[in-house]
């Protein structure tokens, strides 16, 4: 069903519209916060939060952009102000463990959680900037110039943080390459 539709029918109160449009983008926005808060429980309750908002609003929403870049932004917006909030470090060291993805067997869960840990823990090494244009572009999908309307910054300048954070993965990790 079209993107329009499902609005029309989210604004007349429809139920159904907004499981489907939760089913169809809950799973690139919780990869994309957790990609960003680097906590899989943080991570689903910004998902939450945000569905929660866009379900309460919809009466009023008027889109400019796509679905997916609106709840993009929406999850991202909702990301930092999580980052403001914190005030303690602890809070910021518990929110960098990551959790165990789930793999079809032992030895792949292994693999993975070993991958995920490693570039996890190279992706926070990164200034928030770089880590958010990386994970914008990587795990979102999202062109440089809808990154730049995010970060309301130039595309050079988007441009920048995304090969500079790319440079210092590379140099971060094993082997000095993205695997």
């Amino acid at each position: 069903m079209s993107e329009r539709r499902l609005i029309r029918r989210l604004k007349q109160g429809d139920t159904e519209a907004l499981r489907e449009i939760y089913l169809a983008h809950k799973d690139g926005l919780l990869t994309l916060a957790y990609s960003l808060v680097h906590d899989m429980n943080t991570a689903e309750d910004i998902l939450h939060d945000v569905f929660v908002s866009f379900a309460g609003a919809a009466g009023e929403l008027k889109l400019h952009t796509s679905l997916r870049q609106y709840l993009t932004t929406c999850v991202l917006n909702r990301v930092r102000d999580r980052f403001r909030r914190r005030k303690t470090r602890a809070e910021r060291e518990e929110a960098n463990v990551p959790s165990e993805p789930i793999c079809t067997t032992p030895e792949d869960a292994a693999v993975l959680a070993e991958q995920t840990q490693r570039l996890t823990a190279a992706l926070a090494q990164l200034p928030v900037e770089q880590r958010e244009v990386v994970t914008l572009r990587l795990n979102a999908g999202l062109r440089f110039k809808e990154i730049a309307r995010l970060q309301e910054t130039s595309v050079p300048t988007v441009q920048a943080r995304y090969r500079y954070g790319i440079e210092k993965l590379r140099a971060l990790l094993p082997g000095g390459s993205l695997e």
